[in-house]
């Protein structure tokens, strides 16, 4: 992992809360956020680690999960282009309970602590996006939870796969997403084999097309409401 030396408004241009900063905190902002660049497959932080950064995607494509003691992999989440996470470790100051990994080459931005605190302590508007971001993060996970036990595989693909384009969460995401159809079964609680099946079922509904080591959202409303709206 090394440090890389990103323009401030670049680094900062996808980040919903930015906008909301006034100038003189911003300012604080820009001038005590390092950005380091981590390599696909690379971590970002380690379940264990002392919290001291809240964390951003600059641009790049993370996921947050942990290892059960039988080896099994579980992922609870995706972050990708302008999201930001960790909030609930720094809040609680305990130790972190995820492994985060680069899916691909990413640039993350690292606020620290102090930082974090005082624009807690000073900016309103800040306050009110990290209560909404939380609130948007409760639900995601009450509705994966809701997902793996009451959906069919191909809803819980659709459904899955349409939570990560949460405009809070991730607002910079492109409809273009680089994850492999085992990472797919990851998020999903699914074979990689049924993941595939679910992408062939959603490709031929025309709600996404496969690519080479990706997918391509062509309708994101027909896939958070599948299969309500099918008709075939």
């Amino acid at each position: 992992m090394t440090k890389t030396n990103g323009e401030p408004k670049e680094r900062f241009s996808k980040t919903m809360w930015a906008r909301m900063l006034a100038p003189e905190h911003m300012q604080r902002v820009e001038d005590e956020v390092v950005e380091r660049f981590v390599p696909a497959g690379g971590y970002v932080c380690r379940k264990g680690d002392a919290v001291e950064h809240w964390m951003g995607v600059v641009e790049g494509f993370l996921k947050m999960s942990s290892i059960s003691p039988d080896g099994k992999t579980v992922t609870f989440s995706c972050m990708l282009s302008g999201g930001w996470f960790g909030e609930g470790s720094l809040l609680k100051t305990e130790p972190r309970r995820y492994d985060v990994v680069a899916l691909r080459d990413t640039r993350v931005a690292y606020m620290p602590r102090s930082t974090f605190n005082f624009l807690l302590d000073n900016s309103i508007p800040f306050n009110r996006f990290l209560l909404q971001q939380l609130n948007e993060r409760l639900g995601l996970f009450i509705s994966l939870v809701e997902y793996d036990r009451m959906l069919d595989p191909d809803t819980r693909v659709a459904r899955c796969l349409a939570a990560m384009f949460n405009p809070y969460l991730n607002p910079g995401s492109s409809m273009q997403l680089q994850i492999s159809q085992e990472e797919i079964g990851y998020i999903s609680s699914v074979s990689r084999q049924r993941a595939n099946q679910a992408l062939q079922l959603l490709e031929k509904k025309q709600l996404l097309t496969v690519d080479y080591g990706g997918i391509t959202i062509l309708n994101l409303d027909g896939l958070r409401c599948f299969p309500d709206d099918q008709r075939t």
